[in-house]
């Protein structure tokens, strides 16, 4: 390994940038994720406890409630698996912006394809995100339908 001056590692450093905004970023992502999973976690306890002590003719409606949340909750890991990937991408990204500089190598389609499978984790995970808050409305709605027993409720 040979001896980088600084006028060489700066601009390695200004590249550098973008990735670890995007780590900060996606880990603001990640921090309303688990709480969100915590949440669904919290409910479904809730729910099998009320369920527990529910007469028959309100059980088929809390199970309806407790699949659904259940799917919620496998689409927000879904999100924060592929959230947790596209950091890891990004870090790859970097480390491999500096190896390329200490070792004196190019390989720009490697950085490409790391940079778009990051982002394209990325936006998978919002796309499950987004299916999640789909999701959380009509759990919502269900909750709403089996309190006031209308099939309509106004939302």
């Amino acid at each position: 390994m040979r001896s980088i001056s600084l006028n060489q590692l700066i601009p390695v450093l200004q590249v550098a940038i973008g990735p670890v905004i995007l780590i900060s970023g996606v880990g603001l992502l990640l921090l309303t994720m688990t709480n969100r999973l915590g949440r669904a976690v919290d409910r479904i306890r809730a729910l099998a406890h009320e369920l527990r002590r529910a007469p028959e003719s309100e059980r088929p409606a809390l199970n309806r409630q407790i699949e659904t949340i259940y799917r919620r909750a496998k689409l927000i890991r879904l999100s924060i698996v592929l959230a947790g990937f596209s950091v890891l991408l990004a870090a790859i990204l970097i480390i491999t912006l500096f190896f390329m500089t200490l070792f004196e190598f190019e390989a720009a389609s490697l950085i490409a394809l790391l940079f778009v499978a990051s982002i394209g984790s990325l936006v998978g995970s919002v796309t499950a995100f987004v299916w999640d808050i789909h999701w959380a409305l009509l759990a919502l709605k269900m909750e709403l339908e089996r309190k006031t027993g209308d099939r309509n409720p106004p939302c």
